[in-house]
């Protein structure tokens, strides 16, 4: 049995959004924003750190690249169901509490994957992973309004957001450069300290958050409904499968087929990173205008680069390159994503915020799984032709989703 639909009470006086934003200083507003994308931040970066120590933690453990993806796969299947049920059963709950728990519950996570003396114990840590994922994304990306005054409520959107490509793409490089100077262990216990820094300025600086709106299970499955969002959740299982098919195994192909080193992987990895930023940025600046164009363009570069890399990655100089595309194009790829559902669903921002969350945290597992069965099952240059494919299809859908909208009466 359903919810019923979303409701907005009155606030309470003291309590409307520009009483609560204008009744602290601005400086720790501000430092209330900016604790929000630290943790959004550390949740990233924890999500995506097997990725760079791929190959070391399934030496530990004795397992394939394939079994050890399955460390990017579950926390995604998790995020996705736990985003619209922590929306759901925690509506009426204190914002500002449940942050402060999930960080808890991160920072126990890592401090296990760190200590984990067997893979099973490993997955443990990557299930409360997954559950901070869904139901921390679900919850805080929504508060900037809460926070500061409606004119400045955009930029400290902007601000949280940040957080996303810099966990992305500079996570996996510093996790590894980290990991080869002190282990892999040791990168967890580093992400721990850092959760816990997190979870100390959210206690020092988030005010007291009651929930002023619900939202139901109605909204959501009237969302569903609506064709610009089934269309945004094709063209993200598409774009997002074919990057974590692929990506999230990058580390050994480069190893097998570049004959790289590992303090190479990591200086590719790095360039990958610093390119990502900078398609970030590029995409922020652009998909307000030319959303379809942009998301079209990311992909057709994501998956020339994927095409590509079984082809020239032996070569050095062309493997780093084409990472250099991969990132350019990737870091287009959750700012695109993101907005379309946004402006698919304006009247609904944090049932749109579940539905991102949920389909690219369940294509992410989606991705990682089949990357991983196809790894074990013939080779990594494979996956990346598979993987190269798949987006080179999102590129076609988003171009043809397009050609759909002009040909509508207007």
């Amino acid at each position: 049995m359903s919810s019923p639909a979303p409701t907005t009470k009155a606030p309470r006086p003291g309590t409307a959004p520009e009483a609560e934003a204008g009744a602290r200083p601005a400086l720790v507003s501000w430092l209330a924003v900016l604790s929000l994308a630290l943790g959004i931040f550390s949740i990233v970066t924890t999500e995506i750190l097997p990725i760079g120590l791929l190959t070391p933690i399934g030496d530990t453990f004795a397992t394939s690249d394939g079994t050890s993806g399955l460390m990017m796969m579950l926390p995604g299947l998790l995020a996705a169901v736990a985003a619209p049920a922590v929306t759901v059963t925690t509506a009426r709950v204190d914002r500002r509490r449940m942050l402060c728990l999930l960080m808890a519950v991160l920072a126990l996570a890592n401090f296990l994957a760190a200590w984990a003396p067997a893979y099973w114990l490993m997955m443990v840590s990557r299930v409360l992973v997954g559950f901070v994922i869904g139901a921390f994304w679900s919850i805080g990306v929504g508060l900037a309004s809460r926070l500061v005054p409606p004119e400045r409520t955009g930029r400290a959107t902007a601000l949280i957001f940040s957080a996303v490509p810099l966990g992305s793409v500079l996570g996996v490089p510093a996790g590894t450069l980290l990991a080869q100077l002190a282990g892999w262990r040791t990168v967890f216990v580093a992400m721990g300290i850092l959760t816990l820094a997190v979870l100390a300025a959210l206690l020092l600086t988030l005010p007291p958050l009651p929930p002023r709106q619900v939202t139901g299970l109605t909204v959501l499955r009237d969302l569903l409904r609506t064709p610009r969002v089934r269309a945004g959740l094709a063209v993200t299982f598409l774009i997002v499968t074919a990057h974590f098919g692929t990506y999230t195994y990058v580390t050994p192909f480069l190893a097998e087929v570049t004959h790289a080193g590992p303090g190479l992987v990591t200086a590719f990895l790095l360039a990958y990173g610093g390119a990502g930023i900078v398609g970030n940025f590029l995409a922020g600046a652009w998909a307000g205008r030319t959303l379809r164009t942009t998301f079209a363009v990311a992909a057709a570069l994501l998956a020339t680069a994927a095409l590509l890399l079984p082809l020239l990655g032996a070569s050095r100089s062309a493997a780093l390159v084409l990472l250099l595309v991969w990132g350019l194009a990737y870091g287009a790829v959750p700012v695109c994503s993101q907005t379309w559902f946004a402006t698919a669903a304006p009247d609904a921002p944090e049932a749109a915020s579940v539905l991102f969350t949920s389909s690219f945290q369940a294509t992410l597992s989606a991705g990682a799984l089949a990357g991983g069965t196809v790894v074990d099952a013939t080779s990594v240059s494979t996956v990346m032709v598979l993987g190269g494919i798949t987006a080179a299809l999102a590129a076609l859908c988003i171009a043809a989703s397009g050609k759909s909208r002009s040909r509508r009466p207007t």
